[in-house]
């Protein structure tokens, strides 16, 4: 068989399913011990309820053991140099946006007072960040 041949794909898949091995066989049930599907009759319905699920639930004692964590810390508050550091990173560029946006006009020399409030504050920041951790042995993954 030539590869331009149609069969030829049907053939080589048949070839690998005759040499796989040995097929399983696989019982099938009869057919009278299938359920019939879904009453549609309430009293049908309630004469094939199973009744031990009731029974053995009703032996679950219902003890509320729901997780309640602890109360959450306070969020600390970063001393004042830091808090006005972080306020000009975030705070001028929002300001600035909020004027560009609204299109309202700005002097001059608060636009450059905000742009060396987020410059200086970034600086700050990079200048105050711990170079090694706060433990030799820490390697700075936290949970």
């Amino acid at each position: 068989m030539q590869r331009d041949d149609p069969d030829y794909d049907d053939a080589a898949w048949q070839a690998i399913v005759d040499n796989y091995g040995e097929r399983v066989e696989i019982e099938t049930p009869d057919e009278d011990e299938h359920d019939p599907g879904p009453a549609t009759d309430p009293e049908v319905d309630e004469d094939r309820h199973d009744h031990r699920y009731d029974d053995a639930y009703d032996e679950i004692d219902l003890v509320d053991d729901r997780f309640v964590p602890d109360q959450a810390p306070p969020v600390p508050v970063p001393p004042a140099d830091r808090l006005l550091a972080w306020a000009g990173v975030f705070g001028s560029p929002t300001l600035l946006l909020v004027f560009l946006v609204l299109g309202l006009g700005m002097p001059t020399w608060l636009g450059w007072l905000l742009v060396a409030w987020f410059v200086g504050g970034f600086c700050y920041l990079v200048i105050r960040t711990p170079g090694s951790p706060r433990d030799p042995w820490d390697d700075g993954a936290r949970v």
